[in-house]
């Protein structure tokens, strides 16, 4: 693992960004998409083709600042667990130095998010109560594979996404250039989250692979649950009660899931991670 760290903490040293400098903070915001209207949770739907383009633009900068939100949230969590993974490690070792690296990171980019919603719409989102309650409990008691792989679930649902939101021109700016930000350095922690599951598995057993599979899975259902909520269609002006519905039932936006977690899913079942039950809720969550 210090191999993979050492390399890591080349590859942050040569290719780290800094939001602060990076982007015009002052610059004025336009009339573009918050991302892909493709990736809109009422994409397909016969509510969505009702929407002026206008509304359509206004829903997606919503739901662009909700995904942030989120985003920051489970960058919280991460970085507790992170913390708390290595508070006995030898302060020399490549490993301790590449997490506390990956927290300067993320730290940036909780930041780097908040501003960018500021700018983008007036309300403030957060995950709901429930979700707020149950990654209070995760944070606590996540340890090992169980808290890597987790970390990995989030960093590649928000991975897929903002990639085609960072190269779509349709896409307002400053969301393209935060999005091309994150991805970038996000790449170097999904590697590490991968070698540290893989490292934590070695060994394991049936009842400890079955258990981690089903923390995970309730840990990504609860991630993609939070992305965007109730609250955003209210904001936009839009019927709760119908958008809730049709986004529930929103086939393509499920398979835009499906097919960009391919190589997700594909990596904990080559774990052993994707048993009968953890499957059952990622069918659930639209991942599988």
């Amino acid at each position: 693992m210090d191999e993979t760290a050492q390399r890591l903490l080349g590859s942050a040293t040569r290719l780290s960004r800094d939001p602060e400098t990076e982007i015009d903070w002052d610059a004025p915001i336009g009339d573009g998409y918050g991302m892909s209207p493709e990736w809109s949770t009422l994409y397909g739907t016969p509510y969505w083709d009702e929407l002026t383009e206008a509304q359509q633009r206004e829903l997606t900068r919503h739901e662009s600042a909700s995904v942030a939100t989120t985003g920051i949230w489970f960058e919280l969590i991460l970085q507790q667990l992170v913390l708390r993974d290595v508070y006995d490690k030898p302060a020399r070792s490549a490993e301790f130095q590449w997490a506390l690296t990956e927290i300067a990171d993320e730290c940036r980019h909780s930041i780097m998010f908040a501003r960018a919603t500021e700018r983008m719409v007036e309300p403030a989102y957060r995950p709901r109560l429930l979700a707020r309650e149950l990654g209070r409990m995760f944070k606590t008691i996540a340890t090992g594979e169980s808290a890597y792989a987790a970390i990995l679930v989030a960093e590649e649902v928000l991975d897929v996404m903002q990639r085609d939101w960072m190269r779509d021109r349709r896409v307002e700016p400053l969301v393209r250039t935060v999005n091309h930000i994150h991805v970038v350095e996000e790449s170097r922690h999904m590697v590490f989250a991968r070698e540290e599951t893989r490292e934590r598995l070695a060994g394991a057993g049936r009842g400890r692979r079955w258990v981690s599979a089903l923390v995970i899975a309730i840990a990504a259902d609860m991630i993609v649950s939070s992305m965007v909520g109730p609250a955003v269609y209210a904001n936009v002006g839009l019927d709760v009660g119908r958008a809730v519905r049709e986004a529930r039932r929103n086939e393509h936006h499920r398979s835009l899931l499906r097919t960009s977690c391919a190589n997700l899913m594909d990596f904990l079942g080559s774990l052993g991670l994707l048993t009968p039950a953890a499957s059952r809720v990622y069918r659930r969550t639209g991942l599988l």
